[in-house]
């Protein structure tokens, strides 16, 4: 498995608190997971940026995707091959991170997100 553990910055989580109390969704994984999702459709490459591990909120990748765990790491693994990085284990950590806490910041920047329904229309 290329992704295991995940552990968010304090910055990712301070943003995840907002979304957490704007849109009613309590879980910080079902959260990523939109984050995720949102960071992947966008065209462009994630900057890349040391992005600490410095926040409490850590968990596991079975945890973060759930029943739908492959299927991210799918979606992970075919954005990389599209992007020219290929799919080493380190590469897919990597990528993995830069996606979610782009993802993370596009949620939390998005000052039409007011709630649930929001999020919703984001895909719809």
């Amino acid at each position: 498995m290329a992704i295991e553990h995940i552990t968010l910055s304090q910055q990712a989580k301070d943003q995840l608190i907002k979304l957490k109390r704007v849109t009613g969704i309590h879980h910080w994984n079902v959260l990523c997971r939109w984050a995720l999702c949102l960071s992947l459709a966008e065209q462009t490459v994630p900057q890349s940026l040391k992005i600490p591990a410095d926040s409490n909120v850590e968990m596991s990748w079975k945890v973060f995707g759930g029943r739908h765990a492959e299927l991210y790491m799918a979606l992970l693994r075919e954005r990389c091959l599209r992007d020219g990085f290929g799919t080493d284990p380190e590469i897919l950590a990597l990528q993995f991170r830069l996606h979610l806490h782009r993802g993370i910041s596009y949620l939390a920047g998005n000052r039409d997100l007011r709630r649930i329904d929001d999020l919703v229309a984001l895909v719809a």
